[in-house]
């Protein structure tokens, strides 16, 4: 990549760190879970505790995130990206519940230091903003790319351990790639623009902290929940491709919205972000069949990094207004949205047998957050 413009190349650079600390780290687990029960390494309960122990260990790894500064965000980047690739290739070695929930918690904390560390060092230290877009698509592509290769190795009669084994490999050469243009970049030698042709753009750090916190309780649930949603829908097809385009949703889309983010203001483009996603979120429960599952995947999918390449970039413009790394607060404030959406999402179904009220619940909370876009911003 040597021939790339340098500001392209730091973004796939950047990209590649996200693919790999999120796409594989975080989300590929949902892909693999049912051939993990499907080998009796995990038992849907069991299932459940590492994916929790995944959300809460994201919260972790966001409050150890804010020691991160621009300077520096190198270094976190390589840790990150060595430690999901350790954790993928550990969970080929495991068998027991407690291990498996143990080494979830640890890629949680891994994925959100990649998550702040990839987006300092690409929007504050290289100063490229209009790199957001392809930063943030890294997600998608890791979310898709990983799942295909599930689908493909499980189609070569690797068990649940070769699946994760071969995650960890493919993980690490993605690693090695990022790795050089991390460490021979430098600072300065990039231009700053602005995110939005609205040179009055100015939105306040508290409301946006909390609309993205409503957002990350608005997601977590149709991300957590759709493999099992489709799977009953259309038993039929593998519900790793259903995932697949959750994540092939969700990396053009990071281009949409910074468009949209170009041509409207902050608040109108995030508003209209969560509102789109909202109606994607409780699209199952309008539609609950094969045709609204995709439909979901697809908006919530092109919706959920949207909101990210919106919000990220904005909270970089004012960080110099707020106290501390608002990256960093902002990713805490998401995660702790993450944690309580499927406990909501537990409980609800618990009563009712069905994830209606939970999709329902999530389906409200962004449409709250869009109007606190347009009001509180």
């Amino acid at each position: 990549m040597k021939y790339l413009a340098p500001g392209i190349r730091s973004a796939i650079d950047a990209a590649l760190v996200m693919a790999v600390g999120m796409g594989f780290g975080r989300f590929a687990y949902t892909a693999l879970y049912p051939h993990m029960v499907q080998d009796d390494v995990l038992s849907l309960s069991g299932g459940s505790l590492a994916a929790s122990a995944n959300y809460a260990g994201y919260l972790i790894g966001a409050l150890v995130a804010i020691r991160a500064r621009p300077a520096n965000s190198y270094h976190f980047c390589l840790w990150a990206t060595a430690g999901t690739a350790a954790c993928l290739a550990v969970l080929a070695l495991i068998e027991t519940t407690w291990a498996i929930v143990v080494v979830r918690g640890i890629a949680g904390v891994f994925s959100a230091v990649s998550m702040v560390a990839a987006s300092l060092w690409l929007l504050e230290y290289r100063k490229h903003l209009h790199g957001a877009p392809l930063l943030y698509a890294g997600v998608g592509v890791g979310i898709a790319l990983s799942a295909e290769l599930v689908v493909l190795a499980a189609q070569l009669g690797l068990n649940s351990h070769g699946l994760w084994l071969t995650l960890g490999i493919s993980s690490l050469v993605l690693g090695g790639f990022a790795a050089q243009g991390l460490k021979s970049s430098g600072q300065g030698d990039l231009v700053q623009m602005p995110t939005t042709s609205n040179g009055d753009d100015t939105v306040g750090s508290v409301p946006l902290v909390m609309i993205y916190g409503l957002a990350g309780f608005g997601y977590i649930i149709t991300a957590t929940y759709l493999p099992l949603l489709v799977k009953t829908a259309l038993p039929d097809v593998d519900s790793a491709h259903v995932w697949a385009v959750f994540g092939l949703g969700a990396a053009p889309s990071c281009f949409l919205w910074h468009r949209i983010h170009l041509r409207l203001s902050t608040q109108k483009s995030l508003a209209l972000n969560l509102g789109v996603q909202a109606c994607g979120v409780v699209l199952p429960v309008l539609l609950p069949n094969g045709v609204g599952y995709l439909a979901s995947a697809l908006l919530v999918g092109g919706t959920f990094m949207g909101t990210v390449t919106i919000a990220m970039p904005a909270a970089q413009r004012i960080a110099h207004q707020a106290r501390g790394n608002l990256l960093a607060t902002m990713t805490i404030i998401y995660s702790i949205g993450q944690i309580i959406g499927p406990l909501v999402a537990s409980s609800l179904y618990s009563v009712a047998h069905g994830f209606s009220g939970s999709l329902w619940a999530a389906g409200v909370a962004l449409v709250i957050g869009a109007c606190m876009s347009l009001v509180a911003l």
